[in-house]
């Protein structure tokens, strides 16, 4: 950085630039007037978003995807607080976020001034950390230690709340500034001791399984993974975040695991000797009932945060660091397994239990999303929103590497997924991006069909359109007596039409024998943003299912044929 005069506002910007940061998504006001003015100077591209909670999603897709923070810029006030959503989204899935927020004058600060918010202890709860700027020379080095925090260690948003007047204000910035982050430190290396205790007991089971988590991805070592796995010649399972950390057409991989994971990986759970965690936490969809979850399974977590140690049950062997770094010191040592009759059990499985789908009485997304399977290119990134098609792509659309699958996962944020689809169009304009969102999802942030259109960027948009909130329906009648309520979607627009009046191309699908043409056309539009409308079955219900607080025993593969009772604790 130059020994001259600069404003606030260019050292957040000259910041991001030093970083790498090729966009920023965000809507202005005043109290953020001298950063956006100080972009009009960059090669940084301004996304402006049509609503603040979509800027963020869009940082945040922009992230999953590439594995560097994505950065929003917001005023303050409302602007600000309408990022908390996409915060939390952030913060829960561990992705790396930037929240640049204009606020007040530091003069006016707590006596309730125009579009004035505690955005900083709003934040508190959601974030990796949160900045208050009041001096201008401080901003080089918080912005530093802003992107550090953000993706280093278990990665995570970082919230910087900017006064108008320090933003505004002139100062020489000195080159380099150190960062300064007591308490702040990212594990490295792993207990020798703990890895040879792991690979014993690996050595020693006779059904072993690995839960592949998140971390794998987000410590870019899924072909350390895929080399360790193949060696061990060790079956895998996933989380919903870990979808990509092995190919899921690989034969060691399971496919995901949990409330709606595929039957023989739910089986191989309840039936295992020993789970290995890598980078996965253990949630309350993973292990339903705790004190039934695989009891008779030695349990092993790495991880790179202490505080996810014994968090929901207990482990027999924890090992706290990066995954990459765990990765390649348990290869070493590994040999591998004498497991034949364990995977000639789970090949059983497989054959036995496949995931089915039916065509005979109407469209269902099953069959859209297996078609779309099929079709999409290799590397394709699938986005999908909240509900039942996330829970069907999950099942249906396979990836075959790190970055090919963005969902919400710990929040479960409808609205998400089209957004952060927009995001990661942005960040990969090479590759194919398909975001897959339910009919009421996409609702809660479809203004953003604006901004996919004004960059003419080709996301492909899937619309599962059964006129309900279909999860909570479903649960409706499998727990409450089918009794419905605020569930209905009827009054949904016609989507291909609400597309045509942004400019956007849109196909309306309806018959099943139309599905592979339209999907053909759609996936080969490249001209901008493309709608598909998908009238689907109105009450198909998804299954596997794994009831919310119970055990994997009572796994239903199928509608029961019996009243269930009502769930109890997690939803």
């Amino acid at each position: 950085m130059s020994k001259k005069t600069i404003t606030g506002a260019q050292a957040i910007i000259n910041a991001c630039e030093e970083h790498g940061v090729k966009h920023i998504f965000g809507y202005p006001g005043g109290a953020c007037i001298p950063i956006f003015d100080a972009l009009l100077d960059s090669p940084i591209k301004h996304i402006l978003t049509r609503h603040e909670q979509g800027a963020t999603h869009m940082a945040d897709g922009y992230a999953r995807s590439t594995g560097k923070a994505g950065v929003v810029l917001v005023t303050s006030g409302p602007g600000a607080t309408n990022t908390i959503t996409g915060i939390l989204t952030a913060s829960m899935d561990s992705v790396p976020v930037i929240i640049i927020c204009g606020q007040t004058v530091t003069s006016n600060l707590g006596l309730d001034a125009f579009q004035e918010a505690d955005v900083s202890g709003i934040s508190y709860p959601v974030v990796k950390h949160s900045y208050l700027v009041k001096n201008v020379e401080d901003i080089p080095r918080i912005m530093k230690e802003a992107f550090h925090i953000a993706e280093s260690g278990r990665p995570g948003p970082v919230l910087i709340d900017m006064p108008k007047n320090v933003s505004a204000a002139a100062f020489v910035p000195e080159p380099d500034p150190k960062m300064d982050l007591p308490g702040y430190t990212v594990p490295s290396g792993v207990d020798k001791p703990l890895i040879e205790r792991t690979l014993q007991a690996i050595h020693q089971a006779e059904k072993p399984l690995i839960l592949a988590g998140h971390g794998i991805l987000i410590a870019n070592a899924a072909r350390e993974f895929k080399s360790w796995v193949e060696k061990l010649n060790i079956p895998v399972i996933t989380t919903l975040l870990g979808k990509g950390a092995i190919p899921e057409n690989h034969e060691l991989c399971l496919g995901m695991v949990g409330m709606h994971g595929t039957p023989y990986a739910n089986m191989a759970v309840r039936d295992a000797d020993l789970i290995l965690s890598v980078g996965s936490r253990w949630d309350d969809r993973i292990i339903g009932a705790p004190s039934q979850f695989s009891p008779s399974a030695l349990k092993i977590h790495i991880d790179i945060d202490m505080s996810e140690r014994d968090k929901l049950i207990p482990m027999d062997i924890f090992i706290h660091g990066d995954s990459k770094e765990a990765l390649q010191a348990l290869k070493k040592g590994a040999k591998k397994l004498r497991i034949d009759a364990w995977l000639k059990q789970i090949a059983e499985w497989k054959k036995d239990y496949p995931l089915t789908f039916t065509t005979d009485d109407g469209l269902h997304a099953q069959y859209i999303l297996h078609t779309l399977n099929r079709l999409k290119d290799d590397n394709a990134i699938v986005v999908t929103d909240v509900g039942q098609h996330q829970m069907w792509a999950a099942q249906f659309c396979h990836v075959n590497g790190p970055y090919q699958w963005l969902s919400s996962g710990g929040a479960g944020t409808m609205g998400f997924g089209f957004p952060a689809a927009v995001g990661a169009q942005l960040a990969n304009p090479k590759k194919q991006v398909i975001a897959v969102v339910g009919d009421g999802g996409f609702q809660m942030t479809m203004p953003e069909l604006a901004t996919a259109q004004l960059h003419r960027l080709p996301v492909k948009i899937i619309i599962m359109d059964n006129e309900f909130l279909g999860m909570v329906r479903q649960w409706q009648h499998l727990f409450y007596d089918n009794r419905l309520s605020g569930v209905d979607l009827e009054g949904n627009p016609e989507f291909t039409m609400v597309g045509q009046a942004y400019g956007i191309k849109g196909f309306k699908l309806t018959r099943v024998e139309d599905v592979e043409s339209v999907i053909k056309e759609a996936l080969a539009y490249n001209e901008g943003p493309c709608i598909v409308h998908a009238k689907i079955i109105k009450e198909a219900n998804v299954f596997p299912m794994i009831p919310a607080g119970a055990g994997y025993d009572k796994m239903l593969l199928s509608p029961p044929t019996e009243k269930l009772e009502k769930p109890k604790g997690s939803t």
